[in-house]
């Protein structure tokens, strides 16, 4: 798949290699955003106490070939104090990670409700959702199609592309294919767009 999205980048005028995308990862409390995001970065596990704000890092994801694209990604902290904040966060973004923890079953109706509120919110109509179904490596986490069930994903927006990857911040597994996706459908949504606009 790397190699399909090499060869569609540099065709693509409209976002030049040098952009960074700019990703909001939201969450419940514990899901284990930030350790994701430190996976991404430094190639390792780093243990994490919870976010009380945010972070932001960017990120180089290698696509393929030698080309990687570069994610200004922003993880915001989960508590439910701090939800309502997240919409100054994702406005405008260009894609949404939304993680879960797979081994909590009974908090998946919690994140299900955040997770179609936020989608739903006017300054994301649109925005592409990576749904990532994180800590697989522990035994009893729901798989990836589990999550998306329960989720219900297929109801988000009729507009709105999103993917649900299993992953682990533990050992990485799951989160290259993920980004590719998201990579995917922020592209396909880009382009929509910009046809959208020369039919007017």
């Amino acid at each position: 798949m790397g190699n399909h999205l090499t060869e569609m980048a540099p065709t693509a005028p409209f976002l030049p290699h040098f952009q960074a995308l700019h990703v909001v990862v939201v969450g419940l409390d514990s899901a284990g955003k930030t350790s994701l995001l430190y996976r991404l970065k430094f190639k390792e596990f780093v243990q994490s106490v919870p976010t009380k704000g945010f972070n932001t890092e960017k990120i180089r994801v290698p696509l393929g070939g030698s080309r990687g694209i570069t994610f200004q990604v922003w993880d915001v902290g989960g508590q439910e104090k701090l939800r309502p904040l997240w919409r100054s966060y994702t406005r405008r973004t260009d894609g949404l990670v939304f993680v879960v923890d797979a081994t909590e079953a009974e908090r998946l109706e919690e994140a299900k409700v955040e997770l179609h509120r936020i989608s739903r919110a006017s300054d994301n109509q649109g925005a592409p959702v990576l749904v990532l179904a994180n800590k697989q490596d522990l035994p009893g986490a729901l798989s990836a199609a589990e999550v998306e069930k329960r989720l219900a994903v297929r109801e988000l927006a009729a507009a709105m592309l999103a993917h649900v990857q299993g992953c682990s911040a533990v050992d990485g597994q799951g989160l290259q294919p993920g980004l590719e996706r998201l990579y995917e459908m922020i592209l396909k949504r880009k382009k929509a767009a910009r046809g959208g606009k020369k039919r007017r």
